[in-house]
């Protein structure tokens, strides 16, 4: 069977590894059958509820099986998955819902008892529930979906709009990345080819699908006909249990969850004869924490990899070039072609540093809604036009300086978006949740350096009448209204109002210069 869709990740198993395990969840273990299975069931469902090709499937669940047959459903119809992660506020979801004018919707019971009471958008007709489902017109449990309707044939062609995921932008606001068919199954393959990945392969699953690097240990996985282990519990201690009881062969992470688990392990050696390799994305890891990788990780291959939403993976060092490159991003993926430009000096060389512009089929399809937004990242690259003419590239907005080998080295970014935990953060969206404490009268947001979270969250604030800020009931309300990993490390008081620039605008660059070294 050939694959172009997402949808064909999965049923291209169904033929000869049907009997083969797809899923570890917990105690259960799932087989490409059993999932195909809950996947048309599910499919049909919302076929009869009246969800069509193209339409937004909104996804916002904890990792487990039934958040994979989630994405499969909708896949299966040709409608656009839309994969919200689990940590988000209320706030967050109804934005990105009516954002994208999903129509249907799955969620847990505790997210579910939330939008009991909320105003819901009008696009939105059918919300499915895990759990507990509570009294409402719109909703039905998962257990209650009927089970026996015959689903229509499977919809969609490569170039379609597959799935969106929503990231962080400058704005404030999120914005959904537009990912096609084609983005996804090609993804699967350049990433599949480098780790050699096989059908043996156990992968264990730290990363929510929400996330890129996430979703691609599901996506390879099936291109393979491999296992996905999931696994909820991010202690090392209970990840270093997995890896051995479920005979894991594959680990992906960020720096915050690594840096744990290489210290526990340095701790506490344990061997790990079934480890075949690593792979990090999502930030650098400090440079004291890769020197022990290999010791606590000694029959693995290590890879470290560089990647971003809009384009998926980019660059990957090769593992047998760790010891000699320990830190650089190394060079394209298979199919991709990476260059870095700059305006003055054109296509950069050896010793020159510049921006990285990324070249292939992982390209997304742009940003949902925000054609402007789309046509400021991905656009024709002046300094590639004598090789590619006007194709369009990728602008990943990042600095990249290149070594006299011609491997990668990341610098920094152009703009002032914050890296923690893997996630990339809009000091713009921070704000907003602030300001909407009536706490302050104005707040200024900016990463700081971390060697656990790659960055962490700071703010800058001024109040009314230079009073005191107060700090715990801020805190408070930012636990209310963001997900853990974008909450301020440390709350600055700047006394009167801050600098302004000539045309009146905060002078951000001298509010971070004065706490972001401190």
């Amino acid at each position: 069977m050939f694959t172009f869709t997402f949808y064909d990740l999965l049923a291209k198993n169904l033929a000869d590894r049907g009997a083969h395990p797809l899923l570890v969840d917990g105690p259960r273990q799932m087989t490409y059958a059993e999932i195909a299975a809950q996947v048309d069931a599910t499919a049909a469902w919302l076929s009869t509820v009246g969800v069509r090709r193209g339409d937004r499937v909104a996804v916002h669940l904890y990792k487990s099986s039934e958040e994979v047959v989630a994405l499969f459903a909708a896949a299966r119809l040709g409608a656009v998955f839309v994969n919200i992660n689990h940590q988000w506020t209320l706030d967050q979801l109804d934005y990105v819902l009516r954002d994208c004018a999903a129509s249907a919707l799955f969620v847990d019971q505790r997210t579910a008892r939330g939008l009991t009471t909320a105003q819901l958008p009008d696009t939105l007709k059918h919300i499915v529930v895990k759990g507990t489902c509570p009294a409402h017109p719109k909703m039905i449990g998962w257990d209650a979906v009927p089970r026996d309707q015959i689903p229509p044939p499977a919809a969609g062609i490569d170039i379609d709009l597959a799935a969106i995921l929503y990231t962080s932008g400058s704005t404030g606001q999120p914005k959904g990345v537009m990912l096609s068919n084609l983005n996804l199954v090609q993804g699967a393959r350049s990433v599949a080819c480098y780790l050699e990945n096989t059908p043996h392969d156990r992968v264990l699953s730290l990363l929510p699908f929400s996330f890129d690097y996430g979703l691609s240990q599901l996506t390879t996985m099936c291109l393979v006909g491999g296992t996905v282990v999931l696994h909820p519990v991010m202690m090392p201690v209970e990840i270093v249990k997995t890896l051995v009881h479920q005979q894991i062969t594959g680990l992906a992470a960020v720096p915050p969850a690594w840096i744990p688990i290489v210290r526990f392990l340095a701790d506490h050696p344990t061997g790990l004869p079934h480890l075949r390799y690593v792979t990090n994305s999502g930030g650098k890891i400090p440079g004291s924490v890769l020197e022990l990788m290999p010791r606590v990780f000694p029959g693995a291959k290590i890879y470290l990899m560089y990647g971003l939403t809009e384009a998926f993976r980019s660059t990957y060092l090769p593992p047998e070039l760790f010891a000699q490159k320990m830190g650089s991003i190394g060079k394209a993926i298979p199919n991709v072609e990476t260059y870095i430009v700059d305006p003055d000096i054109g296509i950069c060389g050896p010793g020159q540093q510049g921006e990285l512009v990324h070249r292939g089929s992982l390209i997304s399809m742009g940003y949902w809604g925000k054609p402007e937004s789309t046509a400021e990242k991905i656009k024709p690259c002046p300094q590639l036009r004598p090789l590619i003419g006007d194709e369009k590239v990728l602008y990943s907005g990042d600095l990249i300086r290149i070594d006299a080998d011609g491997y990668y080295w990341f610098v920094g970014r152009r703009d002032a978006m914050i890296k923690s935990s893997g996630f990339r953060i809009s000091p713009t969206e921070v704000e907003d949740a602030v300001f909407r404490s009536g706490l302050v009268a104005d707040v200024v947001a900016f990463g700081v350096a971390d060697d656990m979270l790659g960055q962490a969250v700071e703010i800058a604030v001024t109040t009314t009448d230079s009073a005191a800020v107060d700090e715990p009931a801020l805190l408070q309300h930012c636990r209310r209204h963001m997900p853990s990993y974008m909450l301020p490390r440390k709350i600055h008081h700047w006394p009167g109002e801050f600098p302004r620039t000539g045309s009146g605008k905060i002078d951000r660059p001298q509010v971070v210069r004065t706490y972001a070294t401190q």
